[in-house]
C-alpha cells in the first residue's frame, strides 16, 4: 500500500516509522530539509522536500497511486487543504489532523467528505478521553479495551506489599484464576516476556489481558488499597485541559487550575460544572491552600513538559494517590515510571496510533502501544486461511518475543492457555515486540 504522509513532526514520523516495520510502501513530504534528512536515515522510507499543499509536489509522491493520504502537520487549515487538494488528485482515502473541536461537534452539519477529508483526528480529543479512560479506572497506570468490553489490557505496579512479589508468574497461574494472564513486565528501561519461571519484583510494571470480570482482581494484585476516585484536579487551561474537565465533570467532582486569569474567567463560563481556581499550580502553598492532600487524581497538562512532571511530584509528596502528566517530549515516555509520575501522556503519540489503526494490512483490526514499553499488542480477526485455527495454542510455535493473551468469540472475552484452540472468526489479541510484528501477522494472514 503506497501511504503519503505530510508532516514529519513526532505524529508523521512515528507513523511513518510503524508503518515502514511493516514493509509499506511509505512517502514522507515536508519542507524542513533536516526532519527529512532524520528520518531518511533512521527509516526505510521515502522522502520528498516540498510544501504538500502544492499539487506539484504530490504529484511527485505519486498521489494518483497512493491508497492513503495523511495530512499531519501542526497547521489545521494546511492539513485540510492537503487532503482537498489530494483527493483531487487521485488519492483513496484521506486523514487530516485537526485541532478546533469544532469540526468534530458539526460532522453531522458539514458533508466533510465532499470536502476530500474522509477522516479527522483530534490529538486534543484523543488525549481527553485517554485521560477520562485512566481516572475511570485509577488502578491502572495503562488501560486499553478490546471489543465491546469483552477484554481488557491493564496495566498495575506492584508495591511491596503486594502478595506476589519475590515469587515467581506460575504462583498466579496455579491459583486457579484463569481470567488474566500476564503478557509483559516493565522493569526499570528493560522489557520483559514473562514466562512461569519469571519473579516479580517491587516497582514492576505487570500488564495483564483479562475479562471485564476480573479488572477488580487485577488492580488487587498491585498491594494497595484501592480507594475510589472521588475528587480530581487539572492543572493547565489548555484545550485538553478544558476538554478533559468537561467529560471528568460528569462523573467527579473536578477543579480545573489556571495561572492565566482572563483565560480563567472564560473557563468559568465555557464550564460551568467544573470549579475554576486562578491561581499557580507550581506554587506549593497554592495547592496546600485548595486542599491538594483531599485530591484523589491529579492531572498535569500545561503547555510546559517540566512544570507538568515536577507538579505531579509535588502532589504525590502531598498525598495525591495518582498523577497523570502530558509531555511533548516522546522520549520521556520511556521514564515515567523511574521519575515518580505514575502515567504520562503524548498527545502525538496517541494521534500515531490513532490514525496506525486506520492503515493496518491484513487482518489487523486494531492496535495498541504500550507506554514506555517498547512493544505493541495487536487484535487480528481470524480467517479461514490463518495457521493458528483448529490447533492448539502451544503448537502454533508463535515466535519468542510474542504471546497471545486472549480470544474475543462471539462478543465473549476469553483468556487463552496453552490448550486453547483458535476458531475462524475470533478476535485474538497478541502482545509482540516490534521485531516479530511481521512474523506474527503471518499467522493470521
Amino acid at each position: 500500500m503506497r501511504i503519503l504522509i505530510s508532516g514529519a513532526g513526532e505524529v508523521g514520523f512515528h507513523l511513518a516509522k510503524d508503518l515502514a516495520m511493516e514493509g509499506q510502501d511509505i512517502v514522507l513530504i515536508d519542507p524542513d530539509r533536516h526532519r527529512l534528512e532524520h528520518a531518511s536515515n533512521t527509516l526505510d522510507i521515502q522522502t520528498i522536500e516540498g510544501d504538500a499543499t502544492c499539487p506539484n509536489t504530490l504529484s511527485k509522491a505519486g498521489i494518483a497511486n497512493a491508497s492513503l493520504l495523511v495530512a499531519a502537520t501542526n497547521l489545521e487549515a494546511r492539513n485540510m487543504t492537503i487532503c482537498t487538494i489530494g483527493k483531487q488528485l487521485g488519492v483513496k482515502r484521506t486523514i487530516a489532523r485537526i485541532s478546533n473541536l469544532q469540526h468534530l461537534r458539526n460532522k453531522q452539519n458539514i458533508d466533510y467528505q465532499a470536502l476530500g477529508i474522509d477522516i479527522m483526528i483530534s490529538p486534543t480529543e484523543l488525549a481527553a478521553l485517554e485521560i477520562l479512560r485512566l481516572v475511570e479506572h485509577s488502578s491502572f497506570t495503562d488501560h486499553y479495551i478490546f471489543g465491546d468490553n469483552a477484554l481488557h489490557l491493564v496495566g498495575i505496579r506492584l508495591a511491596s506489599t503486594s502478595s506476589y512479589v519475590g515469587h515467581p508468574l506460575m504462583d498466579m497461574r496455579e491459583s486457579g484464576d484463569v481470567r488474566f494472564i500476564p503478557v509483559s513486565i516493565k522493569r526499570g528501561t528493560e522489557t520483559l516476556i514473562p514466562t512461569g519461571n519469571t519473579i516479580l519484583e517491587v516497582d514492576d510494571f505487570v500488564y495483564f489481558v483479562c475479562i471485564s470480570e476480573a479488572l477488580d482482581k487485577v488492580a488487587s494484585l498491585d498491594g494497595i488499597d484501592q480507594v475510589d476516585t472521588e475528587r480530581v484536579m487539572v492543572l493547565g487551561g489548555s484545550r485538553i485541559g478544558a476538554r478533559a474537565a468537561e467529560l471528568l465533570s460528569k462523573e467527579f467532582f473536578t477543579k480545573l487550575v489556571e495561572i492565566d486569569r482572563e483565560k480563567a474567567v472564560r473557563l468559568t463560563e465555557e464550564l460551568p460544572n467544573t470549579l475554576i481556581l486562578n491561581g499557580d499550580g507550581r506554587n506549593v502553598e497554592f495547592l496546600e491552600e485548595e486542599d491538594i492532600s483531599a485530591t484523589d487524581l491529579f492531572i498535569a497538562v500545561t503547555g510546559q513538559t517540566e512544570t507538568n512532571i515536577m507538579s505531579c511530584l509535588v502532589a504525590k509528596s502531598k498525598g495525591v494517590k495518582k498523577t497523570i502528566a502530558l509531555v511533548e517530549n516522546i522520549d520521556y515516555m520511556n521514564f515515567s515510571q523511574a521519575v515518580g509520575v505514575d502515567t504520562m501522556l503524548n498527545k502525538k503519540l496517541i494521534a500515531a496510533n490513532s490514525i496506525f489503526r486506520f492503515v493496518r494490512k491484513g487482518s489487523v483490526v486494531s492496535v495498541a502501544s504500550i507506554r514506555g514499553v517498547d512493544a505493541e499488542v495487536l487484535e487480528f480477526e481470524v480467517n479461514e486461511k490463518s495457521k493458528v485455527i483448529n490447533r492448539p495454542i502451544r503448537e502454533l510455535k508463535i515466535p519468542p518475543g510474542a504471546i497471545i493473551g486472549g480470544v474475543i468469540r462471539d462478543g465473549i472475552g476469553k483468556v487463552t492457555l496453552g490448550d486453547f484452540v483458535i476458531l475462524p472468526g475470533d478476535h485474538v489479541v497478541v502482545f509482540t515486540m516490534p521485531d516479530n510484528m511481521d512474523k506474527v501477522e503471518r499467522f493470521f494472514r
